[in-house]
């Protein structure tokens, strides 16, 4: 049994996909770039603003969903200048205090709406 999750406090998808996709006990959330959900346009144009945005979006999601972070089982976080790894990390390890959850890490050419960073989740209940 699979049920779509949607919150207006996350961006609405830009295309023909869902916020996420809770599929039994586990959740399958989009890729989320940095746009903040009030304006509609990028939060910033720093990889520290954007990556901030970012990890705020999926936390309203996995609200919507009724989880938290501690729920997080995997996140591929897409970049595009691996020199902005270490304050991605940094930023991202606020978010994931204790029991990270497993984790990829790509660089990539470029992001829908020049976004510097996405980042997508998996988690369970």
């Amino acid at each position: 049994m699979t049920k779509v999750i949607t919150t207006p406090n996350a961006p609405a998808a830009i295309g023909p996909y869902s916020q996420a996709i809770l599929a039994g006990e586990t959740l399958y959330a989009s890729g989320q770039i940095a746009i903040d959900p009030a304006t509609g346009n990028l939060a910033g144009a720093t990889i520290e603003e954007q990556t901030t945005q970012v990890m705020k979006n999926i936390g309203q999601i996995l609200c919507a969903a009724g989880l938290t972070y501690s729920n997080v089982v995997k996140t591929t976080v897409f970049i595009t200048d691996m020199a902005s790894f270490g304050t991605v990390n940094k930023i991202y390890g606020e978010y994931f205090t204790e029991n990270a959850p497993a984790r990829s890490c790509v660089e990539v050419k470029s992001l829908p709406k020049g976004a510097l960073i996405e980042v997508e989740v998996i988690a369970h209940k």
